[in-house]
């Protein structure tokens, strides 16, 4: 395990959150930051992530998912699929108490270590479900469903469209969004916007795909 400089990583963060613009408090970068920890500590024995150095998590998993927090404005109930560590799941939590997380994944471990993150962040607003996403069965549907590097967008929408409610969008975070994932998706669903995503600090393509169903 690789050792986690608070006040280095700290910087880092705090500079990126500005870059970003965002309205973080100081309570929340201090929650961003014993998230980052905690996946540190854990990351060495159940292998959470490849991302070994925490440093580089900051850029490559925190901020990545933090600079997609501006496209949940008005979001109020959210499903993460595939959450493995957190993320987005837990970076929205973080950045938006106000908003429901629910993350799913079937890893034990890996929901084992969202629960510990939950306990002891308390966070009120986050739900953690270990099952496949396409057997989940809510009372409240989801105004939108997100993913990052997950799955085909086809499999995504597929597996999870019936817990989105009418007019929920899907927004999934990708690397190059390849044109041809986009134009293989099932009706009704179509891409309805890509969005580029400037992530501080990370020298590489991220994007934002948009996906809602077109109305007859």
């Amino acid at each position: 395990m690789k050792v986690f400089d608070r006040v280095a990583i700290a910087d880092v963060l705090k500079q990126g959150i500005n870059s970003l613009k965002l309205d973080l408090n100081d309570n929340q970068v201090e929650k961003l930051l014993d998230y980052l920890a905690l996946l540190n500590k854990w990351n060495s024995v159940y292998n959470l992530t490849s991302v070994r150095d925490p440093m580089q998590m900051v850029t490559l998993h925190v901020l990545d998912s933090l600079a997609a927090v501006p496209a949940f404005a008005g979001a109020q109930n959210v499903l993460d699929v595939g959450a493995g560590g957190g993320l987005p799941g837990m970076v929205l939590a973080i950045s938006r108490p106000d908003m429901k997380v629910s993350m799913i994944d079937t890893v034990h471990k890996k929901t084992a270590f969202l629960n510990q993150v939950k306990a002891e962040l308390e966070l009120v607003n986050v739900t953690v479900y270990t099952k496949r996403v396409e057997q989940l069965e809510v009372k409240t549907k989801f105004d939108v469903i997100t993913s990052r590097a997950f799955a085909d967008l086809s499999d995504f929408v597929n597996w999870s469209g019936h817990l989105l409610q009418e007019g929920g969008r899907f927004i999934a975070l990708k690397g190059t969004a390849p044109a041809e994932e986009r134009e293989r998706l099932p009706e009704p669903w179509k891409v309805q916007k890509l969005e580029p995503l400037e992530v501080p600090g990370l020298d590489a393509e991220r994007h934002l795909v948009f996906i809602q169903a077109e109305t007859k």
